[in-house]
């Protein structure tokens, strides 16, 4: 991969990382609740998670979503029902001076199996390795996952310290009750626009 194409693939990788979706707002909602260190291992879980799907997908996965559609649409109503369970604990977190005992942050694992039913993380893997795995052999496909993860780290930080950031704002019950409404409502909402309906 030459000097322009890796530029425009760490260019793609920095804008659909660390634009809003529902790993980034997740994240932004734990920082708030129990700050940056307890968020630590789902921040990994989503970079090494997501790149391993970026492999994954990139050797080949996608032949049995072309050969049986039906996994597809089944991994869809799947990420939906998750994505409303994940939604409803959010909201139903516990404000105040417990919140740090009440919210769950996801593990390692959690987050890293979670990509598989995200739709953006399935968007972006799809295009990264169809767009910018440019030689279609499985050295680009390790590179383009390299990238991702290299530039997936700040990206999950920047959301992360941003809800720590908001703790300050968040420091009565009603307060931080509103806010984890809104981050599960915007967490449904963040994958209605990529779902095939």
């Amino acid at each position: 991969m030459d000097y322009q194409h890796l530029l425009a693939l760490t260019s793609f990788a920095f804008v659909s990382t660390v634009s809003p979706g529902p790993n980034n707002i997740m994240l932004m909602a734990s920082g708030a609740n129990v700050g940056f260190i307890r968020t630590i291992p789902h921040m990994l879980g989503i970079v090494m998670g997501f790149s391993l799907m970026v492999i994954l997908v990139g050797v080949g996965l996608m032949g049995i979503f072309a050969a049986y559609p039906v996994v597809h649409h089944v991994l869809q109503g799947g990420c939906l029902l998750y994505l409303f369970y994940l939604a409803f604990k959010i909201a139903r977190s516990h404000p105040g001076g417990q919140r740090e005992l009440d919210y769950r942050p996801l593990s390692f694992l959690a987050a890293a199996n979670f990509q598989w039913i995200n739709p953006k993380a399935w968007s972006m893997a799809l295009t990264a390795v169809s767009v910018y795995n440019i030689s279609a052999n499985w050295q680009g496909v390790v590179l383009v996952s390299a990238v991702f993860a290299v530039i997936n780290l700040p990206s999950v930080s920047i959301w992360t310290v941003a809800g720590k950031q908001l703790q300050h704002l968040l420091n009565n019950a009603d307060r931080m009750k509103w806010f984890n409404y809104m981050m599960a409502t915007l967490l449904v909402a963040s994958t209605l626009p990529m779902m095939d309906f």
